[in-house]
C-alpha cells in the first residue's frame, strides 16, 4: 500500500453541484435558473464553527461560562460560503433587497421553506450524512 493515494495532487476534487432553489428566479425564457454550491474545506469549516460560538454563563456558578455553538448563525455562514452563483456578495444584489452581508441577503431573498431547503442541500454537498438541524433536534429529545 502506498501512500501517494493521499497525496493532494492525486484527491479526487470535489465537483461544485448546479440546482434550482426557487422557482421565483428566472431567466429570460422563464426558466428557473440553477444555482451553484461548492464544498469548503476542514479549515475553513472549522473556522466558520468558531466565529458561530458563545460563552453562556452557568447557572448559579460565579464566573464560570460554557461554549455553546449558535447552529443557526452557523448553518447561514456555511450557505453562504458554499454559494458560488448568484455572488451574494454583489453590492447591487444587496442593496436591491435592502440589505448588507452574504447571510442577510440569503435570508431576504429566499421563502423560509426555500431557505431551509437550501441549508439542506448545502449540506448534502458538503458531505454531511445527517444534517446538523436533525443533529439539534435528537439532541432535544
Amino acid at each position: 500500500m502506498s501512500l501517494s493515494a493521499f497525496l493532494a495532487k492525486n484527491a479526487l476534487k470535489v465537483d461544485n453541484v448546479k440546482c434550482v432553489v426557487s422557482e421565483r428566479f428566472v431567466d429570460e425564457n422563464r426558466n428557473p435558473i440553477k444555482w451553484e454550491i461548492k464544498t469548503i474545506t476542514g479549515t475553513e469549516d472549522e473556522a466558520l464553527r468558531k466565529s458561530c460560538v458563545k460563552r453562556i454563563p452557568v447557572p448559579g456558578k460565579k464566573n464560570q461560562y460554557q461554549r455553546e455553538t449558535d447552529y443557526d448563525l452557523y448553518l447561514g455562514k456555511l450557505a453562504a460560503a458554499c454559494t458560488v452563483f448568484p455572488n451574494l456578495n454583489d453590492a447591487e444584489l444587496q442593496n436591491s433587497y435592502g440589505v448588507m452581508g452574504a447571510e442577510a441577503l440569503l435570508k431576504t431573498m429566499l421563502t423560509p421553506g426555500e431557505y431551509a431547503d437550501y441549508l439542506t442541500r448545502v449540506q448534502e454537498v458538503c458531505g454531511f450524512e445527517t444534517t446538523l438541524q436533525d443533529e439539534v433536534d435528537e439532541a432535544k429529545n
